[in-house]
């Protein structure tokens, strides 16, 4: 338990960090960080070491950062979504997201192998860079250059 203890004090401010960035709000960012940390002390066994202590845990905080803005959404009364917006910005902004999902999607298809394939792995599936080498059979290095090549060619494309 102490070990973990100084693991949590260690670590604490990068998940902190990476939470406030996503969400933006320092109350929400800590009120995650403390459970994700929770769920990691829980699930400690199953850290196999492939990755980064901290970077394990930002994963789980994402996924209980998600879960959390889930579940306040839908605990929000009917009457208090009208303060938002109106309705008509509403279906404009959701269209615009919309356009801008298609284009995205045309671009990743548009990028030719090995591109095409790190990309969708590194996002879609959230494969860390190291299974992405094994993968391919070539080093880290490559994955994470491969990847950045590829979310520039897709963010040229979007211009």
């Amino acid at each position: 338990m102490e070990d973990f203890e100084k693991l949590y004090l260690s670590h604490y401010p990068v998940v902190y960090g990476y939470l406030l960035r996503l969400c933006g709000d320092a109350h929400l960012a800590e009120e995650v960080t403390q459970e994700a940390f929770f769920r990691a002390m829980r699930s400690i066994r199953s850290y196999r070491g492939e990755c980064r202590f901290s970077a394990w845990v930002c994963q789980i905080a994402k996924h209980e950062l998600f879960r959390e803005m889930k579940r306040r959404k839908r605990t929000l009364p009917p009457d208090s979504l009208a303060a938002f917006a109106d309705p008509a910005s509403d279906v404009e902004s959701h269209t615009e997201d919309q356009d801008m999902a298609a284009r995205i999607r045309e671009r990743i298809d548009a990028l030719e192998e090995p591109y095409q394939a790190v990309f969708r792995m590194r996002v879609l599936e959230e494969r860390p860079f190291a299974e992405l080498a094994a993968h391919f059979g070539k080093s880290e290095s490559w994955a994470r250059v491969t990847y950045h090549r590829a979310k520039l060619r897709i963010q040229e494309g979007l211009q």
